[in-house]
């Protein structure tokens, strides 16, 4: 499937401190499964509907609740906002507000 979102490596990097450390069985990678939550919510997919490429159909879903119920998609949404206003910073692009 040539559409699937994933986020680049700069963007995961910033990510990584948010998700929370796994305990007992392996399960599938975190990048993967929130590319497959940001590809179903994009598309306003059924999660049976995403593409294998993102894990079995109930993972997201399951990660969804998880990180959802702890707080982690806030946190992980003040770090990508953090990331961009610090890029922002260092390459001299400032916000104007509208002056209507």
């Amino acid at each position: 499937m040539s559409n699937l979102f994933w986020l680049t490596e700069e963007q995961m990097a910033r990510l990584w401190p948010f998700f929370p450390r796994s305990h007992g069985k392996p399960w599938v990678d975190d990048p993967r499964v929130l590319n497959g939550i940001t590809f179903i919510n994009r598309n306003g997919l059924r999660r049976c509907d995403a593409p294998r490429e993102y894990g079995p159909a109930k993972t997201p879903y399951n990660r969804w609740k998880r990180w959802g119920d702890m707080g982690g998609f806030a946190r992980m949404m003040e770090g990508l906002v953090q990331f961009y206003t610090e890029a922002r910073s260092a390459r001299g692009w400032t916000i104007q507000p509208s002056r209507r």
